[in-house]
């Protein structure tokens, strides 16, 4: 399991126990299946009008996705690619070949078929960049789709809200204040269900995926520009270089934090 999902899973598990064991003195009480079943059943019913059914039916595979840990073989992909270009630097198409049916990574795989088939630098950029560009739409619609979800459940949340309040005021008349609070509770739980959904479901898992977006891109991305390299027949150790300084953290070019904390701490 991805380590982030799992600890965040346990702290909302937390957070809940915490929440029942000291606000109340009935944990049932937080308990209410039909408003529960407004809010599932009422979001599951617009996301099915507002997609269509091949895209819905990704859901429960894309949350397996942000369970799981998905790990991207970064410096084994750019080992791959460096090997390749110093055998593509002597010119041996066959030696070429065969290394490349052992490179697991199809962007990979199909930029350096690209180029030992001799097609022009740009024809080669231009399709990468196209499927990068498709890769992108395509992971931003299924985060979108969360999103979308995530704007549902506190609106159904709010239309069970709406039907407890309705069932209030029929007793209104009888004057009875213990069914009149109970009730009223009933009302806010569909509410408190949505919101909840929303916030530690759906929102978290469209971030998640939209983080691992950013991942794909920038490994992607630097694929693209070994490969342009490499079509230039730029040297190896240049494009190990140039590749290590792409995935390499992002440090801050206007000032140095060590340095600062430094000269603080003998300030």
């Amino acid at each position: 399991m991805n380590p982030s999902t799992f600890i965040g899973i346990v702290a909302s598990i937390l957070l809940l126990a915490v929440v029942l064991a000291f606000s109340t003195e009935d944990p049932r009480l937080f308990i209410d299946l039909p408003g529960l079943g407004i809010v599932l059943l009422g979001t599951a019913a617009a996301t099915f009008i507002a997609y269509p059914l091949r895209e819905v039916m990704r859901i429960f595979g894309l949350i397996r996705s942000v369970v799981h840990h998905e790990k991207l073989y970064v410096d084994r992909d750019l080992e791959d690619l460096v090997s390749i270009s110093k055998i593509w630097m002597q010119s041996d198409i066959r030696a070429v070949e065969n290394a490349l049916e052992r490179v697991s990574n199809p962007f990979l795989r199909s930029g350096v078929q690209l180029v030992i088939d001799n097609v022009p630098e740009q024809d080669i950029l231009d399709l990468l960049q196209w499927r990068i560009a498709r890769m992108k739409a395509k992971e931003h619609a299924e985060a979108q789709l969360f999103r979308v979800m995530a704007g549902f459940a506190p609106a159904f949340g709010m239309v069970g809200t709406l039907v407890g309040l309705v069932n209030l005021l029929f007793l209104l008349g009888g004057g009875d204040i213990t069914a009149i609070g109970r009730q009223m509770a009933l009302a806010l739980m569909t509410t408190f269900y949505g919101v909840l959904l929303a916030n530690l479901l759906f929102k978290p898992i469209a971030v998640k995926l939209e983080r691992r977006t950013e991942q794909r891109l920038v490994l992607m991305n630097t694929i693209l520009q070994g490969i342009s390299m490499m079509s230039q027949k730029r040297s190896p150790a240049l494009m190990r270089e140039t590749l290590k300084a792409f995935v390499a953290d992002v440090r801050d070019e206007i000032k140095d934090s060590d340095m600062l904390a430094g000269r603080e701490s003998t300030a």
